[in-house]
């Protein structure tokens, strides 16, 4: 089993869904590419949905992908708005779906498995998980808060994955 690894990340959401590519290779990680998928918000939901999907789609082409990671949601139950939790929902269905398709295993990253991973505490705030991609992937130039967050959850994901490996290799 080779060590390289390419990562697909996605931070979804309905209105903007960010995605982005590390690749890994034992201990040295690159950047590959990111980007943002907007859907028009005027839109009927189903509409959306197909945008992510097909801009998901569009923005694997040609990447030579093998792993994916898509954020998991979390919903405050007793604070939270439930329907936009529902929404958020659809649109990692479709993220997970545009992954699926391209014959991609899809991981789940909470957002505070994220944090802690890259700014060392779960309660990290956006700025300070943006801050630690810019400073692991300098390459990847400024990124939106959205691409960043799934360049972050490919940084994760890729660890999660490069850890499993290791473990597989040792009991072999």
């Amino acid at each position: 089993m080779s060590g390289l690894i390419r990562m697909f990340g996605v931070d979804p959401g309905l209105n903007r869904c960010g995605w982005g590519v590390v690749e890994a290779d034992g201990p040295r990680l690159r950047y590959v590419a990111h980007g943002v998928v907007k859907p028009a918000s005027q839109d009927a939901l189903s509409e959306r949905l197909r945008n992510l999907y097909e801009g998901l789609r569009a923005a694997m082409t040609g990447l030579d992908l093998s792993h994916a990671a898509v954020e998991a949601s979390f919903v405050n139950t007793q604070h939270g708005n439930h329907a936009s939790a529902l929404l958020l929902g659809h649109a990692r269905g479709a993220a997970m779906l545009a992954c699926a398709t391209n014959g991609l295993s899809v991981d789940e990253i909470s957002a505070t498995e994220v944090k802690k991973a890259l700014v060392g505490t779960g309660k990290a705030e956006k700025e300070q998980v943006a801050m630690m991609v810019r400073r692991l992937l300098p390459a990847a130039g400024e990124v939106t808060a959205d691409a960043a967050d799934a360049l972050a959850v490919a940084i994760t994901a890729t660890h999660r994955a490069q850890s499993l490996i290791t473990r597989a290799r040792v009991r072999a």
